[in-house]
């Protein structure tokens, strides 16, 4: 409810700060669907940390996407509000959730236990670590809010926080320190290829919704960074969407075993639709740059030839990836497709009836099979 309720003024006051609606709605596409997650996960499992810390994160995102316009219209359009030092602080609240709660889903991934008491060390040292340095930076702020005023500079950061000087030079050491945080970061991908390597059945499974999350997201953040205009809505489905899902999938166990037919189909479609761009842009290029064909005639054409090559290239690109990706698909397809071949040359129904219930054992492994069969007098 709190969340919903922040959420719900994170538009108006945007709007009165005249400021970018469309990245921060975008910004709060990230937090709805991963309140949600962590919520159900808080509530089917109430002594897994994840489902908290997914709570947190939305948290700590949506009261800095409420407080950067309040601090906005308080220090930079004249109005008289109230807490507008605090507002300045909040501003920045998403950034340790971020880097201290985020990281720790890794870590503690998928049962919110850590893999052995070894560990607890790198635990604490990253809490300890963290903390300190979030709250050295507080610190910080504080001290150039006392010394120097709440004043914003163009961008909507706290003036006098990049440049520090006098008494608050002491706050640039403060930035120096962050990497340090970066340390811990590598070594919880390490625990999570580790378990990859030693896990089967369920666990591994699990591992492969995190990592299919994990890559949305990353391809998300790429994509900002190379595809301007996509930059808030790349970001909002990657980090927002697909990987609170996946972490709740794989948390929860629901519709687990799904994971590979996701992977070969994305997989698969990836490919073809490279493929195609490919072949469409080369044969444009040939017919306009060589053949000298008329441009709409040419883009025409390479539509038309995309398009009939669709169905069959993704069934033989489909195949290859389930033989590579999706072995236990490969496998059931290859199974149904002896039996059908053998059914062309069967006569005997007795036969038949357990030629069938051998492949079906094979390709689902049922806890049960029944053929009825209807005989005519």
């Amino acid at each position: 409810m709190l969340v919903v309720l922040l959420a719900a003024a994170v538009i108006p006051l945007n709007v009165l700060a005249r400021q970018n609606v469309l990245v921060n709605a975008a910004q709060l596409a990230i937090c709805l669907p991963m309140c949600a997650v962590g919520f159900i996960v808080a509530r089917r499992q109430p002594g897994n940390p994840i489902g908290w810390l997914l709570l947190v994160i939305p948290v700590g995102i949506v009261l800095a996407l409420d407080a950067g316009p309040y601090a906005w219209l308080a220090y930079r359009m004249g109005y008289r509000l109230p807490f507008g030092p605090a507002a300045v602080l909040l501003g920045a609240s998403y950034f340790p959730v971020l880097t201290i709660a985020l990281p720790l889903v890794f870590l503690l991934f998928p049962d919110g236990e850590l893999p052995s008491p070894r560990w607890r060390w790198v635990l604490w040292s990253y809490l300890t670590v963290a903390i300190g340095l979030f709250l050295l930076g507080y610190a910080a702020m504080v001290t150039v809010i006392i010394t120097q005023g709440a004043h914003l500079d163009a961008g909507g950061g706290l003036a006098g926080w990049d440049h520090p000087s006098g008494s608050t030079a002491w706050v640039a050491k403060v930035t120096v320190l962050f990497p340090a945080l970066l340390v811990f970061w590598p070594v919880f991908a390490a625990r999570l290829i580790l378990s990859w390597r030693g896990a089967s059945g369920d666990r591994r499974q699990q591992l492969k919704w995190l990592m299919a999350g994990s890559t949305a997201a990353v391809a998300g953040f790429v994509i900002s960074n190379t595809v301007p205009a996509l930059d808030p809505a790349a970001v909002a489905v990657g980090v927002g969407v697909v990987l609170p899902v996946c972490l709740g999938v794989a948390i929860l166990k629901y519709r687990l075993y799904d994971i590979d037919r996701i992977i070969s189909r994305t997989l698969a479609y990836a490919i073809v639709t490279g493929l195609l761009i490919g072949l469409y842009a080369g044969l444009v290029l040939l017919a306009t740059r060589v053949l000298s064909v008329h441009s709409a005639v040419a883009v025409a054409a390479a539509t038309l030839a995309a398009a009939a090559l669709f169905s069959p290239l993704r069934r033989r690109v489909q195949l290859r990836v389930d033989r590579r990706f999706n072995r236990a698909r490969y496998d059931a397809s290859q199974t149904v497709a002896a039996f059908a071949a053998r059914l062309k040359d069967a006569v005997d129904l007795d036969s038949v009836r357990d030629d069938l219930a051998s492949t079906v054992n094979q390709a689902l492994e049922p806890a049960h099979v029944s053929v009825w069969v209807r005989r005519h007098n």
